[in-house]
């Protein structure tokens, strides 16, 4: 797989320095490019090349920022995804004593790619004028413009600055949220949704009654809820569970569990099945967890989930799933006792410890 952070390879920086010369044309390519592609440019990952163009442009585009902005927003309209946050990057570094100008041109290059990286520094310099702005935004009639309001609030974006105050107490946030819980855009209710799960991290109780106040208006809102509360889920919250209707855990019965790996290795798989019984017509949360060793000897648990569905009364449901445990770029396996457990509506019915090594 290509590496991310070839989104800025020499190309790029090509394709960068022509349209800059064409937009402005006493633009020093040979300056710009001299800047970026350092001898250490190879080693760079994604960010740490994204802000080297960033300075680089601060260098070679004419004073004032407010006349490197204009140049910068007529180029930036073709770059899309994370090749144009470059754009707002070089909002984020240099244009903090500009607000009006930078405000407005946020507002414009979060349409072509996203500025939620860069508005983080302005919510530290001033979060309540940064509130209100992201109150304005919310109103936009564009998609993005009104994902920007929620995505780059989010009290934990990953990749972006962290903004302490709203780890600490993210209620100035709720009217962002509350503006756009009914949103047309399931591009802008995902980022909702994210944001109402980042709450969840230090603030659950807090996140349970929007839960309870929102849930079985709208279904749009409903969808919010139900994304927003994955991580509550999967650490099996009886009140989100009950919110959802995942009840009943006591009249369902794992039966014919079947596991007959005593150890593997790094890079294997392991098989297992059961099957469910129900003594009642309830709705169904299946899911498995492994508490994986690290590389300090101690255990952690992630949840992966089986199935959401219904069952009726005396009604069996057969399931199988493989595991694997091979190294991928978000987890490295280390040897040890680990641990599988079946959670049936968030209570822990069978666990299993198999060794790998």
């Amino acid at each position: 797989m290509e590496p991310l952070k070839n989104i800025y390879n020499e190309a790029y920086v090509d394709r960068l320095t022509s349209d800059l010369q064409t937009t402005f044309p006493d633009f020093v390519a040979e300056d710009f490019r001299t800047l970026i592609l350092q001898p250490d440019w190879s080693s760079l990952e994604l960010m740490e090349r994204k802000r080297r163009i960033t300075e680089a442009l601060c260098k070679t585009l004419p004073d004032p920022y407010t006349k490197a902005l204009e140049i910068l927003v007529q180029v930036a309209p073709p770059y899309n995804g994370l090749g144009g946050i470059v754009f707002p990057d070089f909002v984020q570094c240099y244009g903090l004593d500009y607000w009006n100008e930078s405000m407005d041109a946020l507002e414009v290059l979060t349409q072509y790619s996203t500025a939620e990286f860069a508005v983080r520094p302005y919510f530290i310099k001033d979060t309540e004028s940064m509130i209100k702005q992201c109150l304005v935004w919310a109103d936009s009639s564009n998609e993005h413009v009104r994902r920007l309001a929620s995505e780059g609030s989010r009290p934990r974006l990953p990749w972006g600055i962290s903004v302490p105050s709203f780890k600490q107490d993210p209620t100035p946030l709720l009217p962002i949220l509350e503006k756009l819980k009914q949103d047309e855009s399931l591009y802008v209710r995902r980022s909702v949704a994210n944001s109402l799960n980042d709450i969840t991290k230090t603030h659950p109780d807090l996140f349970i009654q929007i839960a309870m106040d929102w849930y079985g208006g709208n279904e749009d809102t409903n969808w919010i809820i139900k994304h927003a509360s994955r991580s509550l889920l999967k650490k099996g919250d009886k009140q989100i569970l009950s919110l959802f209707g995942y009840e009943n855990s006591q009249n369902l019965h794992i039966k014919e569990f079947q596991f007959e790996t005593a150890s593997i290795k790094i890079g294997e798989r392991v098989d297992f099945s059961f099957d469910l019984f129900s003594e009642v017509d309830t709705k169904l949360r299946v899911e498995y967890a492994i508490d994986y060793v690290k590389a300090r000897g101690h255990r952690t648990r992630k949840v992966f989930k089986l199935s959401e569905t219904s069952i009726k009364e005396k009604e069996t449901k057969p399931y199988s799933r493989t595991h694997a445990f091979e190294d991928l770029s978000t987890r490295t396996h280390h040897p040890g006792l680990h641990q599988l457990t079946l959670i049936v509506n968030g209570e822990e019915k069978v666990s299993v410890e198999f060794e790998v090594g």
